[in-house]
């Protein structure tokens, strides 16, 4: 066990921790789109974990704070590209502070762990927090913005495929468990070459050394499972339309922007091949209620007659007056009332303005968003008929939602509709050329093998492509170009260990937590007794001089 004096001893002053969090939001930053630099995820959680170790919680939380600065302000960059800095700056604040909160708890139960013998256990609370951080700011506030989490910069890493077996939870869990690792080795290396590692470690070093075995062995049982691809193949068409012009005003040619869609559908349909079974347009295909203009509605049935094939679009619906829903509307041939998905998780301060008076003292912007957007309640799926018989299910999803675990597991879940693809209806005009679009599209990657499932990926404006089970992709589109992309997803109907277990790695995680909070708070009052205990033999001693 580390004496009291090793434990002690500062390891790294204030400044040298601030430089390593700048190093760890950096690193951080180039693992995701579109840098890619996936390896470097756990690089950045290892120099986060060095930051933190053996500071004080105040200090950790400053740490977190600038190392979640210096990750989220470039990597949201997109937030603020048309708004403004204060939207995008205020909310890599808000993610920041996640981080912080994080780091400041990650150091609190680290200490008094470090002067035990289940010093290794303080590695441990790297990725156990990392994970609870993820959950909170997926949840909170106003639902939570659930993006940029470790899980979304793997979907080019052998580590990707754990998915499938724990969920986007699980991946991120990995990715900060080799962080935590690759620190704990290094300072192991460090001790072992200066010679001062401290005496009796022989336990934690074992205990390590499980440790890594353990992490080890479930990352490459992961990352060796290839994610199963086969299934029934069925033709599918999404048509990218484009709009005018990027921006925040993308709709105002709202009619153009309908006709670009039906114009490149029936370009797609000219250009010969197999008959889709399914036609895709994205969110915002259709800014025209087409349930409530006949004009649109007309050409978005010239399009489903022509295509001799459902069309799922993305459509604006004046519904309920005087709020709106982002819906995604199924059109069979032959007429009928269209099946409906309305979204589940409309984006705050984007689709709604909570408390827009307070609000609007901050930001004018605010009064973009003319009418809120309402919120959906239940997942949908959609029959498509296949010519040779039979059908499947499309499973809509639309926009951010796709960074939410629920949506697509509960759609996936239902057990009349398993023998299905899934569908990601987005629109990134208001991002322009940023990173976002390549940030959501990796989204789809990490979901299509976490779900086992194709994902028929279309935007507006791209990045559009059909994924397959195992995450690979074809046909991926360009930025702001029409295109009409045709794939022959598979269809399939297992269900992942991931679907199964739900939200068990997230309960994990709080499970350990309050073990390790246990363990510490254990650690701090035996600790804080053996020091009351040797202050009174000290007195009975100076008394004892005294007479």
């Amino acid at each position: 066990m580390p004496s009291d004096r090793a434990a002690r001893r500062p390891s790294l002053r204030a400044g040298h921790r601030l430089v390593l969090a700048v190093a760890s939001g950096v690193a951080l930053t180039l693992a995701f789109p579109t840098y890619n630099l996936w390896w470097l995820a756990p690089v950045g959680v290892a120099l986060l974990s060095a930051a933190v170790l053996g500071a004080t919680w105040r200090l950790a939380l400053a740490i977190g704070l600038v190392g979640g600065l210096v990750f989220f302000l470039p990597t949201l960059s997109w937030s603020g590209i048309y708004v403004g800095a204060l939207p995008w700056v205020a909310l890599s604040v808000l993610q920041a502070l996640y981080i912080a909160l994080m780091t400041a708890l990650t150091a609190a139960v680290q200490r008094p762990l470090l002067r035990t013998r289940l010093q290794p256990l303080a590695y441990a609370a790297v990725p156990v927090f990392w994970v609870l951080q993820e959950t909170a700011r997926s949840h909170t506030p106003f639902g939570g913005f659930p993006w940029a989490r470790l899980a979304f910069s793997q979907a080019d890493s052998p580590l990707a495929h754990l998915a499938a077996w724990v969920g986007a939870p699980g991946v991120t869990a990995a990715v900060a468990a080799l962080g935590a690792l690759l620190h704990a080795a290094v300072v192991i290396a460090l001790r072992r070459v200066g010679g001062v590692a401290p005496r009796r470690a022989r336990a934690a070093y074992v205990l390590s050394a499980v440790l890594v075995a353990f992490t080890a062995l479930a990352v490459t049982a992961g990352a060796a499972s290839t994610p199963p691809t086969d299934g029934k193949a069925v033709p599918v068409m999404f048509v990218q339309g484009n709009v005018p012009r990027p921006g925040l005003d993308f709709n105002a040619e709202r009619r153009k922007v309908l006709d670009n869609h039906v114009e490149e559908t029936l370009r797609g349909l000219a250009a010969g091949g197999e008959p889709p079974s399914l036609v895709v347009w994205p969110e915002n295909a259709s800014d025209i209620d087409p349930l409530r203009n006949p004009d649109a509605e007309a050409e978005i049935r010239a399009a489903v007659e022509a295509a001799g094939a459902p069309v799922l679009l993305g459509a604006v619906l004046r519904e309920p007056w005087p709020m709106v829903s982002n819906a995604s509307l199924f059109y069979r041939p032959g007429g009928g009332e269209p099946e409906r998905y309305v979204k589940q998780h409309p984006v705050p301060f984007a689709e709604y303005i909570p408390y827009r008076s307070f609000f609007r003292h901050f930001s004018d912007k605010v009064d973009l968003v003319t009418a809120d957007f309402t919120a959906g309640h239940d997942p949908a799926a959609f029959e498509v008929p296949l010519r040779s018989g039979g059908s499947y299910w499309a499973i809509p999803t639309i926009c951010f939602e796709v960074a939410y675990d629920d949506p697509m597991r509960e759609a996936t879940l239902q057990p009349s509709r398993q023998n299905s693809i899934l569908v990601v209806q987005t629109n990134n005009a208001t991002f322009g050329y940023t990173a976002e679009s390549e940030q959501q599209f990796a989204i789809s990657r990490l979901r299509a093998i976490e779900h086992g499932r194709s994902v028929v990926h279309v935007s507006t404006v791209g990045v559009s492509a059909v994924i397959h089970p195992d995450g690979s992709y074809e046909d991926k589109t360009r930025l702001f170009t029409a295109a009409a992309g045709r794939a022959d997803p598979v269809v399939r109907s297992s269900v992942t260990v991931s679907d199964r277990i739900g939200d068990l790695p997230e309960y994990t995680a709080a499970g350990l937590a309050a073990l390790l909070v246990a363990l510490s708070a254990a650690a701090s009052r035996k600790r804080r007794g053996r020091a009351a205990r040797v202050q009174a033999e000290h007195r009975e001693e100076e008394e004892a001089v005294v007479v």
